[in-house]
């Protein structure tokens, strides 16, 4: 492969700022360079390696989860371009976090890779590199997704560098496989609850997901579909999903038996700063909740990226995800839902409705539960993102609970962080992405059986071979995983975004996508920043743009 020379002055000057990040020099006097030369120092370095994950995941979600058919904003906007997309324009707000972040991880790698052939050697060295090239792909996987082929850059870059090419999106898959599979042949097989390190679960893991990816690619084959299927089996490992749904997201049970890969934080770690240390994944997803104003405080909420009314839909009578993902029911005091054993005399505050209740289940619940003073019946139909444009007070939509981090001294008011792990891989999406690549290989009973190993932990009845489509796979995708920054690479990959998106978004019509030429925006475009850097003028920018 020819040598890409990268400039990225970000990767130059923001490497230097990483205070929310494991520090990756040495605290001590000696060098850096001497430090990396030893056994406890390049594991120090690797250890940084994890650490830069929380800059690609623990801020704004937008390129994960916003103009899609899932999540739509309400009192509060967001990015325009990234939300609607008839603004989005390559200097557009957002454009640049992950391409940004991907970046300062993947340079990380290749300091990593670099220090590994002159470090003191011994039998660890190639496991930490196969981990260390995991992220490295997981970087590449996420920028190839999103703006398509990007410039691979495997060298440690010193010094700015004032030129850089593009590679093919094809390139880009080659190099995170290769990647992966000098990965595979090298990690280790600890339990992930208990190593917190990459291991070859998680290693096939995200080769089912390239695969199943670069299936649908036009330079994808067939045979792609089948090695994601293979790579997806070896993942689940013949272990049945017997955690209950509403254990997985249990605050404290972050690295449960399920968990393949995550981004970890500790609360330790954060308290230098607890404001702006941590992550905000719990600040989306739900309307206004008060904040530490209320009685006895309520997280604070971001009032956007909201469940729309085709997302909260989808659940029918008896999913146990309905009640483990919504705080449906609110008692006065939110937390409490976290902090108290016995629920039997707390008061609620607010309730809303299910699609299935009946007029009689209504009468039912309201002669029964206790109800506060000043309660709130939010009938079905009246809490979705779309509903805000008749009534957006407080408390408007529904929350998602399954993120919340009812630590007491998580801030309510001072800050949207959070020292809950950021779950990137589990073991109910692996099924999934089984169903998809069964599917797609040509073997749709052996899909099917995989997506109703999903639906039966749910208590749901078994899809039949009749539903059985993308369609199908993409509406349970959207049952298991809401909120888990899966939802616009999901819509991306299969074809299906602006259908999507313009059918259940209520900021969103098909022309929106329709860019420069009339090509429609599916990727998205490459940074304005980037580009005013390279001195390579004939950089291409990505269709629409």
């Amino acid at each position: 492969m020819k040598k890409i020379i990268l400039i990225l002055g970000i990767i130059i000057t923001t490497f230097s700022s990483c205070s929310d990040f494991i520090e990756e020099e040495s605290l001590s006097n000696v060098p850096a360079d001497a430090t990396y030369k030893t056994t406890s120092g390049f594991q120090l370095l690797v250890n940084t390696n994890y650490a830069w994950l929380k800059g690609i995941y623990g801020g704004d979600p937008w390129l994960f989860e916003a103009g899609t058919d899932m999540y739509a904003e309400g009192r509060t906007p967001e990015p325009a371009g990234l939300s609607q997309y008839t603004l989005l324009i390559p200097s557009s707000t957002g454009v640049e976090q992950l391409y940004n972040s991907c970046y300062q991880a993947i340079q990380a790698v290749n300091k990593t890779v670099y220090y590994s052939t002159i470090t003191e050697q011994n039998a660890n060295v190639p496991v930490l590199v196969g981990e260390a090239k995991f992220i490295r792909a997981q970087a590449y996987f996420l920028l190839v997704q999103t703006y398509g082929g990007v410039p691979i850059v495997l060298d440690n870059i010193t010094s700015p560098v004032l030129w850089f090419e593009r590679n093919t999106a094809e390139e880009v898959y080659t190099q995170i496989i290769s990647d992966l599979e000098a990965s595979l042949a090298s990690v280790g097989t600890s339990a992930y609850g208990t190593s917190g390190r990459v291991n070859k679960r998680a290693v096939n893991d995200l080769l089912a997901k390239v695969y199943l990816t670069r299936g649908y690619e036009t330079f994808g084959t067939a045979t792609d579909f089948t090695k994601a299927a293979s790579y997806a089996d070896a993942a689940i490992g013949g272990q049945a999903l017997n955690l209950a749904y509403d254990q997985l997201f249990k605050p404290g049970n972050d690295l449960n038996a399920e968990t393949i890969f995550s981004v970890q934080y500790d609360k330790n770690s954060t308290s230098t700063d607890p404001q702006k240390l941590g992550n905000n994944q719990f600040y989306y997803f739900s309307s206004y909740l008060g904040g530490s104003e209320t009685k006895g405080g309520a997280p604070l909420r971001s009032y956007n990226l909201l469940p729309t009314g085709y997302a909260l839909g989808l659940y029918e009578k008896g999913d146990k995800r309905w009640s483990a993902t919504f705080m449906n029911e609110v008692y006065e005091n939110y937390y409490d839902f976290f902090r108290v054993a016995d629920k039997t005399n707390l008061k609620v505050k607010h309730f809303y409705e299910p699609k299935w209740f009946t007029a009689a289940d209504k009468e039912n619940y309201l002669a029964t539960a206790k109800l506060a003073t000043g309660f709130v019946y939010h009938p079905w139909g009246e809490y979705e993102a779309a509903y805000t444009l008749i009534k957006n007070i407080d408390y408007q939509t529904i929350p998602v609970k399954k993120f919340d981090d009812p630590e007491l001294t998580t801030p309510s008011s001072t800050g949207p962080v959070s020292t809950r792990d950021i779950i990137v891989a589990r073991l109910g999406e692996t099924y999934l992405v089984a169903a998809e690549a069964y599917l797609k290989a040509g073997n749709p009973a052996t899909g099917l059986d995989r997506l109703n190993e999903v639906r039966r932990r749910a208590g749901v009845a078994n899809a039949t071979a009749a539903e059985f489509n993308i369609e199908y796979i993409l509406d349970e995708r959207a049952r298991e995983l809401v909120g888990e920054y899966k939802r616009w690479f999901d819509l991306k990959r299969t074809g299906t975004l602006v259908a999507r998106a313009s059918a259940h978004n209520y900021r969103i019509k098909a022309a929106n996508f329709v860019g420069v030429g009339g090509a429609l925006k599916i990727l998205r475009p490459i940074p304005q920043s980037a580009l005013d850097l390279n001195q390579n003028k004939d950089f291409p920018q990505n269709p629409g743009y």
